[in-house]
């Protein structure tokens, strides 16, 4: 088919607009370039990004029901949108596109203590529906480092975690149901309000973490716990990363239940140090933090202080209080954007692998570092084995961007290498594509294409990401 022509493009750029204000009030659409173009990427770097077409913010199911309809209609793609804080281009424009954001769908429609459930529209921010819970009693657990920007529907997009994984899990352990319009406008509800339920299979899931390519979510009914106790928390300093990550082993292996296990290498521990002033001590190779949430933290805290010091921790420094744990928790939330300070441009890797590969990983990483000039600091959820190493290099040296693009797909690589994963959650979207590829082989790559295809016949959600 020939390449449709400049006049042929405005009619069919203006017949979309046309259909779309049939259902949408004025102030839903964007159109003027300049602030369409805002739209166009996430926080990722080396991910391409078009021009879209028309930038839609609708408020109500209805309003999505129409958007889809129009661009099935018109074979238009839609790329939705929430925060764009995420960190693999899975929110990146196409040209031509409309972007469905959905930050205006951003009601909690209901808490049940009882249930223990809340019921909210995908644009709630993930901090705003934490202190809402909160006042209830309850606890919603998945919490991103981007807590207090990101939203509901990017973190069920991306299927992210966060600090208190380790304990309490990622975000596919807290949706319970979803409302969900596909591709043609038709609206959808998959898994229930209820504690347990087995009926049929489980469409829930398989929306989490799938990056906006099957359906829009529109609707959430997610899990809650009590409030657990103030946490404690305990900072650990050691000689080498290999010590700390012994120090994890360890910890794991007693059968320990921190409520968080986080690390910082040297490199990151400084960076967060000129950023903010933490006062936290740059000698250290590596700085463990261990948290626990128990009804006696205290005791908790000198046990895995003891295995701490067993591993070759040279200082060991429990909180005293919750106003000092904060502290130690606001440096790590600080880790990656400072990081960003470091260099004009950095590359965030996201790649989990088994706890007993933890100091491989690191050391490996470390290793691809020297070998190719760059920095690159780690910042790791270290009691889930997944890492954060950030690729900070300058985005005008052609030679050095070339560089760090090869050192993060090495450090992808040693991932799998060491029966790991290429992203723990932070998603695939255009950044890790091939990687994804590789990871599932293609048999698996055959079937996720199965499913898209089931879900998406015409290709218009979210085209170009994952495979």
């Amino acid at each position: 088919m020939a390449p449709k022509c400049h006049a042929e493009i405005m009619d069919d750029h203006l017949e979309l607009l046309e259909q779309l204000r049939a259902g949408l009030p004025d102030e839903a659409l964007i159109t003027d370039p300049d602030v369409t173009a805002s739209y166009a990427h996430d926080m990722a770097s080396f991910c391409e990004a078009g021009a879209p077409a028309v930038v839609v913010l609708p408020r109500t199911v209805e309003q999505v029901q129409h958007i889809m309809r129009t661009a099935t209609d018109l074979r238009v793609p839609v790329v939705p949108q929430g925060a764009r804080t995420g960190l693999s281009g899975g929110a990146n424009a196409s040209d031509g596109c409309i972007v469905l954001s959905l930050v205006k769908m951003d009601r909690i429609l209901e808490i049940s203590p009882v249930d223990r459930i809340a019921v909210v529209e995908p644009g709630v921010v993930n901090a705003v529906l934490s202190r809402a819970v909160a006042e209830h009693g309850l606890y919603y657990p998945p919490d991103p480092s981007s807590w207090e920007q990101c939203t509901i529907g990017g973190n069920i997009g991306t299927a992210s975690g966060g600090l208190c994984c380790v304990k309490y899990g990622v975000t596919a352990e807290y949706v319970l149901g979803l409302d969900v319009v596909l591709a043609d406008g038709r609206l959808m509800r998959t898994g229930r309000r209820t504690a347990k339920g087995v009926a049929g299979y489980d469409l829930t899931r398989l929306f989490v973490g799938s990056e906006g390519s099957l359906g829009i979510v529109v609707r959430a009914v997610l899990a809650l716990k009590p409030s657990p106790p103030q946490q404690l928390v305990l900072a650990a300093e050691f000689p080498s990363a290999a010590a700390a990550c012994e120090a994890v082993c360890e910890i794991m292996a007693r059968g320990h239940v921190p409520s968080l296990l986080e690390l910082m290498d040297r490199t990151t521990v400084q960076a967060v140090n000129k950023l903010g002033h933490m006062g936290l001590p740059e000698s250290t190779e590596a700085l463990l933090l261990a948290a626990f949430d128990t009804p006696d933290p205290a005791a908790d805290l000198a046990a895995v202080g003891e295995l701490c010091t067993a591993a070759g921790a040279t200082q060991v420094v429990p909180a005293e209080d919750a106003a000092e744990s904060e502290m130690l928790l606001q440096a790590r939330r600080m880790s990656l954007p400072a990081m960003e300070t470091i260099k004009s441009a950095t590359m965030i890797d996201d790649v989990c692998v088994p706890r007993s590969k933890l100091g491989a990983m690191l050391d490996g990483t470390a290793a691809i570092a020297a070998r190719y000039g760059l920095t690159i600091g780690v910042c790791a959820h270290a009691g889930d084995g997944n890492t954060h190493p950030v690729v900070c290099f300058d985005a005008a040296d052609e030679d050095e961007s070339r560089r760090a693009r090869e050192s993060f797909d090495e450090i992808m690589a040693l991932g799998l290498e060491l029966g790991g994963t290429i992203t723990g959650e932070h998603g695939v979207g255009v950044l890790k594509k091939e990687w994804l590829a590789r990871e599932l082989g293609p048999v698996g790559l055959e079937m996720q294409r199965a499913v898209k295809q089931t879900f998406d016949p015409l290709g218009i959600l979210n085209p170009g990401k994952l495979f």
